[in-house]
């Protein structure tokens, strides 16, 4: 294969991935997009294997039958609310795979220096992001605890682990030592990744996904330079690119700034607003509307504007199909029903929509903050199904705690709110929820897959 068809070859598969993604932004074109890009990856990895004549290796054949495998049963025995922990864990296998690159660069003789520097920085940016990114997998999956963990001198372990990476890495560029550098930076980079994600809690995990997406776009990029293989550089610099914007995306939905997150500064600096009770007791009767306030059924069946606000807690009681029920009793009723989407509902970016998507709640009726947010004062109802950082007024004045400054979804301004959530605790981020002591708040505490059917059921 000439060198002039396979730079071709590449440009052509580099833009077919381009345009998937380009395809994916748009629901009527999503599914196409999604199979223009993995048949742009199909025909990449066949392109590798001619160009580099390794197409009667039957080990090779072997280990791909076996990856094909996995993959296909992981796609049809995974859950859709376990996705984000398999994104997270996939994240951490392409990252290894790009560390493993480095490693067999780095211990090949006659190296060049950018081929010796490129692949330690390789070996670090994977090494780091294998163990976020596994870091991460356990958080979402309940393997480990789920609120940040801040351990003694946390930030001069993260400093020294740093040091262990960047020294190793100027030796391994000089040549000097390059076994001993080369086992350094490594575990250096482990250690670094560790530290890195354990402090990060559920508030910021979205933000984490699409930040370690990005790191192993980068990790993957870096290691094509180590090879000289210009289609592994472009393939891989579209998911750090697009990462990177995704995470840029993730920090404006929540007023982050992607420094503060990469240096664990999570909160906004100020003291804790008065109004935010330090603690908040469950509800005696859950399920019992408190007496000035409507019986929820009733003002269900008279409302004209209903607007659904689905969360985490409506993934974990995998109640998806008790709100498409609920919906279309509404819809039968003659009311008007839309969801409202935080871009940070779920542990990662997409989650509720992926969710209603499964059991086919249209996506003309899901809508984004910013195109929904005015209309929740004109609505009849809000109904709240897990959702709670994302709609906790808190945001507004509780200086000091994770949510301050981050945009919310305004259920508050509703005439009417009703509250299918757990219980009255504070979410991930920890701060308890002035929604639900507001006199428009009707609270159904308890199993949202229960309550939201009594709801259904009742209509």
């Amino acid at each position: 294969m000439s060198d002039l068809f396979y730079y071709i070859c590449c440009g052509l598969l580099a833009l077919g991935i381009l345009l998937g993604l380009s395809l994916l932004s748009k629901v009527k074109t999503a599914a196409t997009g999604n199979l223009v890009s993995c048949l742009s990856c199909a025909l990449a990895v066949i392109l590798t294997l001619v160009r580099y004549e390794i197409l009667s290796d039957g080990l090779l054949y072997l280990c791909m039958g076996i990856g094909l495998a996995i993959g296909m049963t992981l796609a049809l025995r995974v859950k859709m609310i376990a996705m984000p922990q398999m994104v997270a864990f996939l994240h951490g296998l392409g990252v290894a795979a790009s560390a493993l690159v480095a490693i067999l660069v780095l211990t090949s003789p006659s190296l060049t220096a950018f081929t010796r520097f490129t692949g330690g920085l390789a070996l670090a940016v994977g090494s780091l992001t294998f163990t976020s990114s596994m870091v991460a997998a356990g958080k979402l999956q309940r393997l480990l605890p789920q609120k940040p963990l801040i351990l003694p001198s946390h930030k001069a372990l993260l400093n020294v682990c740093a040091a262990l990476i960047l020294l190793p890495l100027l030796l391994l560029t000089l040549g000097i030592a390059v076994k001993a550098s080369m086992l350094v930076n490594l575990i250096a980079s482990l250690g670094f990744g560790l530290l890195f994600t354990i402090r990060v809690g559920g508030a910021d995990m979205p933000i984490t996904i699409s930040l370690l997406n990005c790191f192993a776009g980068v990790a993957g990029a870096i290691a094509g330079m180590s090879i000289d293989d210009p289609l592994l550089i472009a393939a891989e610099g579209i998911v750090g690119a697009s990462g990177l914007l995704l995470t840029q995306i993730m920090c404006r939905a929540m007023n982050r700034s992607l420094p503060d997150i990469l240096m664990g500064r999570t909160s906004v600096a100020g003291a804790p607003s008065a109004v935010v009770p330090e603690n908040t007791a469950p509800a005696a009767e859950p399920d019992a509307a408190a007496p000035d306030r409507p019986d929820p059924a009733e003002l269900l069946r008279g409302a004209k504007d209903v607007i659904i606000i689905p969360g985490y807690g409506m993934a974990l009681a995998q109640a998806q199909e008790q709100v498409k029920a609920l919906m279309e009793k509404l819809e039968a009723n003659g009311t008007k029903v839309r969801f409202a989407i935080h871009p940070v509902a779920g542990r990662m970016p997409g989650h509720m929509n992926v969710l209603l998507c499964e059991v086919d709640i249209p996506y003309d009726q899901l809508f984004e903050l910013d195109e929904i947010n005015a209309d929740f004062a004109s609505s009849d109802v809000a109904i709240i199904v897990g959702a709670n950082d994302v709609v906790n007024p808190a945001a507004r004045h509780a200086a000091g705690t994770p949510i301050y400054g981050m945009p919310i979804l305004q259920a508050d301004q509703a005439p009417w709110a009703v509250v299918c959530n757990f219980d009255r605790q504070p979410g991930y981020a920890g701060v308890p929820n002035t929604l639900y002591d507001e006199p428009h708040t009707i609270l159904l505490l308890g199993d949202a897959k229960e309550t939201v059917q009594r709801l259904a059921d009742a209509l």
